[in-house]
């Protein structure tokens, strides 16, 4: 007995269609480890780089950008789960050249200013600008494997 085409084309209850709910609580876990982010690097850079406040966020000098970039980027590839509006449909596109734009830029940035540019993120990293760059344009290619 052969199976009818409506039967083998419905979806379970696991598959996430256009109709799934977005889960709430991954969306806001992916928004807060962004905000972390960028908020480490905000006060590391404000406050805590010269030495005289915060002093155990300052003596790890250099390692504050990479834990706060790793936090933005953490954020960022679980907000690219199908079950939050940036992994699924048009967010996907959104969230790919919106990644691969922010790595371009940054990139191109900081080759045409070089050191001479006033950004404190920029002129701190140096040469760890590239991987910045490079790293949201990884960060866009977990987009794309979601791309339909």
């Amino acid at each position: 007995m052969a199976s009818s085409p409506k039967s083998r084309t419905s979806a379970g209850p696991t598959a996430l269609g256009p109709s799934a709910s977005i889960s709430v609580v991954r969306t806001a876990v992916a928004a807060l480890l962004v905000a972390l982010g960028i908020a480490w690097i905000a006060v590391y850079v404000n406050v805590a780089q010269d030495g005289t406040s915060l002093t155990w966020m300052g003596d790890l000098m250099r390692w504050n950008f990479l834990i706060g970039f790793g936090l933005i980027f953490l954020g960022l590839v679980v907000a690219a789960h199908p079950s939050t509006p940036l992994g699924r449909g048009r967010g996907v596109v959104v969230g790919m050249l919106g990644c691969f734009l922010v790595g371009l830029v940054w990139i191109v940035v900081y080759y045409i200013t070089g050191q001479d540019l006033t950004v404190p993120v920029v002129k701190n990293l140096g040469q760890y600008n590239l991987m910045v760059g490079i790293g949201f344009m990884a960060v866009g290619f977990v987009y794309a494997t979601h791309w339909e």
